[in-house]
């Protein structure tokens, strides 16, 4: 129903923490010099309830500067934890888990919050049927990493970029001077490309459900309008074969009384954009 793209996620890991690192330590770690470079071990504690996400950036930020740490989870990903849980020990070398600490923490309090606020939207649409979408307003650089923890939450992705799916919106729309065309000159264009077609109004609902597309989203329409778009949506000819989407006006307070009437996905940009970090602690024993 989603389209979700595939997330390259071996190419955005190692591009993440080669930056993070770099960031961070630059020509060395003057501090970890200090410290004698022998075997030591550490416990990872979270300090609040959080669904687990962002694990193989962690995995990855500590094994780029010992590749020898042993990392034993006890948490699953995408696992719902509880306050004061230790969620993995680490046996390395010294200088290298002082080192990656911050790196790896401020990778998994950040994906962690995205995945802990996703799920707190699908709890709240649950039995519905209605799937939840994040959008690309992402934290820059990291869209490959919160979409990641986007899945973890339970939640659906969107479209990656710009690349990987064509969306008409507005602008798009009144340049071609109506829905039809528009969709007509993409599906020309991009045939292979899934197609996403946002409507201001029930007629132009009805022109992209007739001229078909991957699916319809219904930008802003006010609650009489959104119902009256499921019913045309899922009445003959059209039978629900085209997935209606919600966007714009969606909060926790709004979100259970859109998904119960009766729309396949709602996309919230909140996901990603407003991150509440998780707080987690890494002390050597």
């Amino acid at each position: 129903m989603t389209t979700a793209p595939d997330l390259p996620l071996a190419e955005a890991i190692a591009a993440n923490v080669a930056a993070a690192l770099a960031e961070d330590i630059g020509p060395g770690d003057v501090t970890a010099t200090l410290l004698p470079d022998s075997p030591a071990r550490a416990r990872l504690l979270c300090k609040e309830d959080c669904v687990l996400a962002g694990r193989p950036w962690f995995d990855a930020c500590h094994r780029a500067l010992d590749p020898d740490v042993s990392i034993n989870w006890h948490c699953d990903e995408g696992a719902r934890v509880a306050k004061g849980t230790v969620i993995a020990t680490l046996q390395g070398r010294s200088r290298a888990l002082v080192s990656a600490e911050r790196a790896s923490l401020n990778f998994l309090q950040t994906l962690s919050g995205t995945a802990t606020v996703t799920a707190h939207h699908v709890d709240a649409v649950r039995g519905t049927g209605t799937r939840l979408l994040d959008t690309r307003k992402t934290l820059p650089g990291l869209r490959v990493a919160q979409k990641y923890a986007v899945r973890m939450g339970g939640g659906d992705n969107h479209r990656l970029a710009l690349f990987d799916a064509v969306m008409l919106k507005e602008n798009h729309i009144r340049a071609f001077g109506s829905v039809t065309a528009a969709i007509q000159r993409a599906r020309t264009l991009y045939p292979q490309l899934p197609l996403i077609v946002e409507v201001e109004t029930l007629d132009e609902l009805r022109q992209a459900l007739t001229t078909g597309c991957t699916r319809v989203l219904i930008d802003d329409f006010d609650a009489e309008m959104r119902k009256a778009a499921v019913r045309i949506a899922k009445a003959s000819p059209f039978d629900g074969r085209i997935p209606l989407e919600v966007s714009g006006g969606v909060d926790m307070h709004t979100l259970r009384a859109i998904a119960e009437d009766g729309v396949d996905c709602i996309s919230i940009g909140g996901l990603t954009k407003h991150v509440h970090a998780i707080d987690f602690s890494l002390k050597l024993e």
